[in-house]
């Protein structure tokens, strides 16, 4: 199965109702041992990726790190692979395309993508990320390797308390109607955790919608019932196997 085979595999991996699965993964390892229990695809997660080697969150992990990380799972494992991309570690517009060009040499064949601004508060401006996200699409297209770009919006995840969410409803939905237009495959809102709400966006975009499963979103049943197409485990898997390996560690080394 050639690149641009497995990214379309990928993208009808996403179905609302009937929600694609990720236990997100930080390195060849982790890959395989989540492959291992019967993954249909695989995701980074740009938090676990960074601090597994020493690095804070929020691209401080030098790209040319990361795809080197990212090379070495699209090798060690037989499925699709989602690369967290972060903002893409640039504000210029034509490294951005050069950016992806190498997250595709690399293997991927999706990418989470940000419209947070990294090292402050805030979001981008609705425009800009579009322009950004368009220009993601046809570096993609320079490829011939239709990958998917899950947009992201951390305009939930930005400390607004649960019962501020509603008043974030029009933005959200404007900035994933925005993102589509512009050539974005999925719409990722990490922090929304109220029902009513991740029905709402489910409902006012044709993409596919992606929660983040942090111990507080309802549980998979119900965020399959409420039109979800894909539901990621955040940086939970690298902190359950660390307090795992914390604990086995005080056991072996106990007199």
């Amino acid at each position: 199965m050639t690149q641009s085979d497995t990214a379309r595999t990928f993208a009808d991996l996403h179905r609302p109702g009937t929600p694609l699965i990720l236990y997100n993964a930080w390195d060849a390892g982790s890959a395989k041992a989540i492959a291992k229990a019967g993954a249909p695809a695989i995701a980074t997660g740009s938090w676990s990726l960074a601090h597994a080697q020493g690095f804070d969150d929020g691209q401080d992990m030098p790209l040319e790190f990361a795809l080197h990380i990212l090379a070495r799972i699209t090798t060690s494992v037989d499925l699709p692979v989602s690369f967290d991309f972060e903002a893409g570690y640039t504000d210029d517009l034509g490294t951005l395309a050069t950016n992806m060009e190498r997250v595709i040499a690399a293997g991927a064949v999706g990418v989470n993508f940000e419209d947070r601004v990294i090292g402050s508060a805030g979001l981008l401006a609705v425009s800009s990320q579009a322009e950004r996200i368009a220009t993601l699409r046809r570096a993609a297209q320079s490829t011939d390797v239709p990958i998917f770009i899950n947009a992201r919006c951390d305009i939930f995840f930005q400390g607004a308390k649960p019962e501020a969410h509603p008043e974030l409803m029009a933005e959200a939905i404007e900035r994933a109607q925005a993102y589509a237009q512009a050539g974005a495959d999925g719409f990722f809102v990490p922090g929304l955790v109220t029902p009513e709400l991740i029905g709402g966006i489910c409902a006012a975009t044709s993409l596919p919608v992606n929660i983040m499963q942090t111990g507080n979103a309802p549980d998979h049943q119900t965020l399959a019932d409420l039109g979800v197409a894909r539901i990621s485990h955040g940086p939970a898997p690298y902190l359950t196997a660390m307090a795992g390996v914390t604990e086995a560690a005080k056991a072996a080394l106990a007199l």
